[in-house]
């Protein structure tokens, strides 16, 4: 049983047996990451799904879903987090959040905020989403609003993060850095701590969906940017999160710093991701499927994905990775790996098949500036 509500398990098959007999020395995915549809108000260059709105692709239903909640509940994860696309524009979303708590699972929403009154707050907080991460790219509307391709959305992403927190659901601001804002990122954060935010996640683009076409800072600006994010959150008063950035664990270890509770590239290790139809990924931005939740237990791909397996083990990882003194906190962003080593790049926010794409997952970190102190040099 793993809600209040269901004495039966939904798993199809059932994935509590299976438990027993896998190997549980294998620490289980601490979050999960569900893109529960593909339609989407907004526009965004970036979009890795390359989410749109009226978007008909198909996704699981209700019943399906409740499955997928089981499955993830008995695995042991904590944190799932309901993403998109916008997850609010899928009418059953506060009955699958209200299961998900049930079933003991700690609920977050990915969103862009602009569909957010006061009325969506409250039913988020009786359904009991805890957190609301909410984009938003910049201090000024122009430049938020012409990056998410949709005029208007700044004031009503700015009123959505208001009402979550009139109505106590906590709210973390996600920014996306790019070429266009990355010298804003103190005024963005000034700007959200005037409203009462004090959480934060950085993202760093990795090239995959329409993010393909989206020019990237340098390897340099990433560097002076996550030194910024440590001397930021040293002063106690914001939690600051970089994301896709697994060389901010190399930095903090370089400095001497404790390292941060989830330290390097979490894909497959403490991560997953689930899409709109089931398909199972290691992370949003590696899209490679590893497998099925309606085909296959979660529980199996988790234990027994060969890619999994692969992401796991820092001495399969090649170049300079491979020979990095910081592999084991490191590892760099497997996502950013595989996307810039496609021979072909993938604008369209399908998945790859294993087997069929030229990507190289296990390829060295291409935007980390470090050179790894070996004798005789980087093979």
């Amino acid at each position: 049983m793993h809600g209040k509500k269901s004495e039966i398990c939904k798993c199809n098959p059932c994935t509590c047996k299976d438990l027993n007999s896998l190997d549980q020395n294998l620490q289980k995915p601490a979050l999960i990451s569900w893109n529960v549809t593909f339609r989407c108000p907004l526009r965004c260059p970036h979009c890795y799904m390359d989410a749109r709105e009226g978007d008909n692709r198909a996704e699981l239903g209700t019943e399906d879903a409740l499955k997928v909640i089981d499955q993830i509940a008995a695995l042991g994860t904590r944190v799932l987090i309901l993403s998109g696309g916008e997850p609010l524009l899928r009418s059953d979303i506060f009955e699958l959040a209200t299961y998900a708590r049930e079933c003991g699972l700690h609920v977050s929403m990915g969103t862009c905020g602009i569909l957010i009154d006061d009325d969506v707050a409250i039913r988020m907080k009786k359904a009991g989403i805890r957190k609301a991460a909410i984009s938003l790219d910049s201090a000024e509307p122009q430049m938020h609003d012409r990056f998410r391709g949709l005029p208007g959305a700044w004031s009503r992403t700015v009123e959505g993060i208001r009402a979550c927190l009139r109505h106590s659901v906590g709210v973390q601001v996600n920014i996306t850095i790019l070429q266009e804002n990355y010298r804003q990122i103190a005024e963005i954060i000034s700007f959200c701590e005037s409203l009462g935010v004090t959480e934060f996640q950085l993202f760093f683009l990795v090239p995959t969906g329409r993010g393909t076409a989206v020019e990237d800072i340098t390897p340099e600006m990433y560097e002076t940017i996550i030194h910024s994010v440590m001397e930021k959150t040293a002063s106690g008063t914001v939690t600051i999160r970089p994301t896709c950035a697994p060389q901010y664990t190399r930095i903090r270890a370089q400095l001497g710093m404790e390292q941060a509770a989830f330290p390097g590239c979490l894909a497959g290790k403490q991560y997953l991701r689930i899409y709109p139809t089931g398909d199972v990924t290691p992370c949003p931005y590696l899209p490679l499927t590893i497998g099925n939740v309606i085909r296959t237990p979660l529980a199996e791909i988790w234990h027994n994905s060969a890619v999994l397996k692969d992401l796991r083990n820092p001495e399969q990882l090649e170049g300079k990775c491979g020979a990095c003194e910081f592999r084991n906190v490191c590892g760099g962003c497997r996502a950013r790996a595989y996307g810039l080593h496609r021979a072909v790049g993938n604008s369209c926010g399908k998945l790859d098949e294993l087997g069929t794409s030229a990507g190289n997952y296990l390829a060295e970190e291409p935007w980390c500036p470090y050179i790894p102190e070996v004798a005789g040099g980087v093979p």
